[in-house]
C-alpha cells in the first residue's frame, strides 16, 4: 500500500515570511509546494482590487470547491510531503472548512503592528481593513482546528524563525511529525514555476533571497502607525495574543 502523503496547510496573513517558508519547504527533496491556491476564488467573490487582479483570476480556479479537490488530490511529483501556502484572509465565510480535517494545519503568525507597518508601504492607509490582514480569520481557523484536535495545532512566529532558523524549523518539523532537513536553510535565488502569477508584484525580496535573512535591527521596535492603522493594530492585538500563547 502506498504511504499516505502529508499535506501541510500553513495558514498565514499577508506581510509575513510566508513566501520564504514556501522556499524553505520547497528546498526539501521530499516536498512539493503550492502557492495561495484560493487567491482567485477570493478575488472573484470579494471583488477586492489587488495588483495583477486579472492575471490572478485567469491563473486559478475561481471555485473554492475545485481548489479543495486540488489540495486533497494527487501530490505533484508524487512527493510524500505537500506544503500548501494558504492565506487566512482568502478564506471567505462562504468557503467550506470541513476539508481541513484532511490536512495537517499549522499557523504562521506576526505581530499585527509589524504587519500593518509593512502593509502601509504598499496600500493606501484608508483602504486597509482588519479583514485584509487575516488575523481574525486566522484565530477562527486555529480555534476550529484546536477544538477538533483537543489540543493546539502548531503555531510559529515569523520573527522567531528569522532569529534562529535551524532551531525553529526543527521545532516546526517535530510538531508536524516530519524529520528536519538542513536543506530548508538555503535555496537558490530566482523565480519558481510554483510561484503564483502575482510574483512580479510581490516577490522581489524572496526572489533575490537564498535563505532566511536576519531581521534588521531597526525592526526591533514596533513602527509608528498613523491613526487608523494604529486603531486597527489595537483591535487586532487580542487575536494575535491568543495565537501567540501557543507558539513553538
Amino acid at each position: 500500500m502506498e504511504p499516505v502523503p502529508l499535506r501541510i496547510a500553513m495558514w498565514s496573513g499577508p506581510r509575513n515570511i510566508s513566501s520564504a517558508m514556501m522556499r524553505s519547504f520547497g528546498a526539501r527533496a521530499d516536498a512539493a509546494v503550492i502557492d495561495e491556491p484560493f487567491y482567485a476564488a477570493y478575488l472573484a467573490l470579494s471583488g477586492a482590487d489587488h495588483p495583477m487582479r486579472a492575471e490572478v483570476l485567469a491563473s486559478q480556479s475561481k471555485d473554492w470547491r475545485e481548489v479543495v479537490a486540488l489540495l486533497l488530490g494527487p501530490v505533484p511529483g508524487g512527493k510524500p510531503i505537500w506544503y500548501q501556502k494558504l492565506m487566512t484572509h482568502h478564506m471567505l465565510p462562504q468557503f467550506g472548512r470541513e476539508w481541513m480535517r484532511e490536512v495537517r494545519n499549522a499557523f504562521l503568525i506576526r505581530d499585527p503592528r509589524f504587519v500593518l507597518g509593512s502593509y502601509m508601504r504598499i496600500r493606501d492607509h484608508g483602504a486597509v481593513t482588519l479583514a485584509d490582514i487575516g488575523i481574525v480569520q486566522q484565530r477562527e481557523l486555529f480555534e476550529r482546528e484546536a477544538d477538533r484536535l483537543g489540543a493546539a495545532p502548531p503555531v510559529i512566529e515569523g520573527a522567531d524563525v528569522l532569529a534562529d532558523p535551524p532551531r525553529m524549523l526543527a521545532r516546526l518539523c517535530a510538531a508536524l511529525g516530519i524529520p528536519y532537513s538542513a536543506a530548508m536553510l538555503r535555496w537558490s535565488a530566482g523565480r519558481r514555476d510554483t510561484d503564483g502569477v502575482w510574483a512580479p508584484a510581490w516577490y522581489s525580496a524572496v526572489e533575490s533571497s537564498t535563505g532566511f535573512a536576519p531581521a534588521p535591527a531597526v525592526a526591533a521596535a514596533a513602527p509608528e502607525l498613523p491613526g487608523e492603522l494604529a486603531r486597527l493594530a489595537e483591535e487586532a492585538q487580542p487575536h494575535y495574543a491568543a495565537l501567540a500563547t501557543h507558539k513553538l
